[in-house]
């Protein structure tokens, strides 16, 4: 079978401008009642109301944050599929870009709005051994969700500093496939958002609470490191559908055909938070 997904995200409709009024007195248990009346109406709003505590707590700065876009960028500037192939930023660059969210989310913080498609064929291990591309295995794929949690704003819970949905997953994942998120060659997590790398970092058991942004200043999520982080650019530089961009790249990593290939990958963890799989060879 066939997931796909496709997109006009900037030639259609601007989903990080607010567009849409609803009345406080909608009747509604979706999360638009509970922002846009009151003023949260972009997915950088709801972003900055989740990760500020945990960004107060272990003081990290925009500068930290800087680090991860530069990243991201710096791997979106080899890769020719990417909206930013051979347009790197430096640290500068970040923090001048404008505040879209004072003083947590520059726009360089941000990711894409894309136009795009993408598309992935799933079927046996017997029928894909005879398919012209090599095929990527699926090892582990697990989702978890917690009580009055909410997908996009998510930021009422009563602890943002844990990632407790993450570790979820990740112990599920490491009961189906006997290996760890950090285990893996290979880590493509959904960076629709500079903290959200952080957050998830931590949750799917990279580092330890707070050490997340330590970790990447220490060059473990370079394409030579111990995690290379989406060596595509991932959502922020390569695109944004949704993140399913990110699983190709995964699949191309697993197959040996990126264009920026980490050496002797054999497997691979995608991660969006509330869920994440294992593929292998």
């Amino acid at each position: 079978f066939v997931i796909w997904r496709a997109m006009n995200e900037r030639s259609q409709y601007r989903f990080g401008q607010p567009a849409m009024t609803i009345s406080p007195d909608a009747h509604s248990s979706t999360f638009l009642e509970w922002c846009f009346p009151f003023g949260a109406q972009t997915p950088a709003a709801w972003e900055a109301l989740s990760c500020g505590p945990y960004l107060d707590k272990f003081g990290v700065t925009s500068e930290d944050l800087g680090r991860i876009a530069v990243l991201m960028r710096k791997h979106a500037a080899t890769n020719p599929n990417a909206w930013f192939y051979e347009k790197p930023i430096t640290l500068e660059d970040h923090q001048a870009s404008r505040w879209i969210i004072e003083p947590w989310l520059h726009l360089l913080d941000c990711c894409q709005e894309s136009d795009g498609g993408v598309a992935l064929v799933i079927t046996r291990m017997d029928k894909a051994r005879d398919l012209k591309q090599k095929p990527a295995k699926i090892l582990g794929a697990e989702y978890s969700f917690l009580f009055n949690h909410e997908i996009i704003s998510d930021f009422y819970q009563s602890d943002l500093i844990h990632s407790e949905i993450s570790e979820r997953v990740t112990e599920k994942l490491i009961a189906a496939s006997g290996i760890a998120p950090k285990d893996t060659n290979v880590a493509m997590i959904y960076d629709n958002f500079t903290p959200q790398i952080l957050r998830q970092l931590e949750g799917f058991g990279y580092c330890g609470i707070g050490e997340a942004k330590d970790y990447i200043n220490d060059g473990h999520m370079e394409l030579d490191g111990k995690s290379p982080l989406s060596p595509n650019g991932g959502l922020m530089g390569e695109g944004y559908i949704h993140g399913m961009n990110n699983i190709t790249e995964g699949v191309r990593q697993v197959r040996g055909t990126a264009a920026n290939q980490v050496n002797n990958v054999e497997t691979v963890f995608l991660a969006s938070g509330v869920a994440g799989a294992i593929i292998g060879k």
